[in-house]
């Protein structure tokens, strides 16, 4: 059976509701990407040295907890080879529901990882394993999104909603910063306890949210014609 035609842009370059369906679940993606992602960052600056590295020094250990931080940002160039590669095999779409799922796992996943005191060295090292999923993750995220908006849109209007799914860093950087001010206010034996815990489990919820939305869109129409060309008799 062969694959339906996709469907052309709107004439004069106006966005089609597919276009701005695409678009808002691109933005929201890349939100909840970003959020996840930079939540760390406010969160190893305050409270993975002390639990992570109580071995160490105050000083050491917080360098210690910045370059877990700096695993997620050596690994985003890889998140691009790989899912910019398999994105071309496989589609847009289910390229950018395994970065989401990636993601949130990961996220989840420190939020109820033990810590030294509990598991030892053991606990270091899952740290930057997880952390080094969500740079993967990330890096996958965004070439996607990108994609999928720019190859619904237009010629005439590619940059203006590539430019919308661009906020997601800002929007997710200032929702994660909220959130992070929100768990601070928390008592010092609470917060360092199971108060840091709440902003990645909160990854939970946002990955069912960000699912249910990209479920909703179609594929890239530019992989849907080169998908079709390529195999004419499916």
């Amino acid at each position: 059976m062969v694959s339906p035609a996709p469907q052309p842009p709107a004439p004069g370059g106006a966005a089609s509701p597919e276009l701005r369906k695409v678009t808002m679940s691109s933005l929201l993606g890349t939100v909840i990407e970003y959020y996840d992602f930079l939540i760390y960052s406010s969160i190893a600056a305050l409270v993975f040295g002390p639990l992570f590295f109580p071995s160490l020094n105050s000083s050491t250990s917080t360098i210690a907890a910045f370059g877990t931080l700096a695993a997620g940002y050596v690994a985003r160039p890889l998140g691009g080879l790989v899912f910019g590669h398999f994105g071309d095999k496989l589609g847009r779409k289910s390229m950018l529901m395994v970065t989401m799922t990636l993601m949130g796992a990961a996220s989840f996943l420190i939020g109820v990882l033990p810590t030294y005191s509990s598991i030892g060295i053991a606990a270091p090292l899952l740290l930057v394993f997880l952390r080094v999923v969500q740079g993967i993750a990330v890096g996958g995220e965004w070439g996607g999104a990108a994609l999928m908006v720019v190859e619904h849109a237009s010629a005439r209007r590619r940059g203006l909603w590539a430019g919308i799914m661009q906020l997601g860093s800002p929007l997710g950087s200032f929702l994660a910063t909220l959130v992070f001010a929100l768990v601070s206010l928390l008592p010092k034996p609470a917060l360092f306890s199971w108060g840091w815990r709440l902003p990645f489990l909160l990854s939970a919820l946002l990955l069912m949210i960000g699912l249910y939305v990209r479920l909703r869109v179609s594929e890239s129409p530019v992989f849907r014609e080169q998908a079709a060309k390529s195999n004419p008799l499916s």
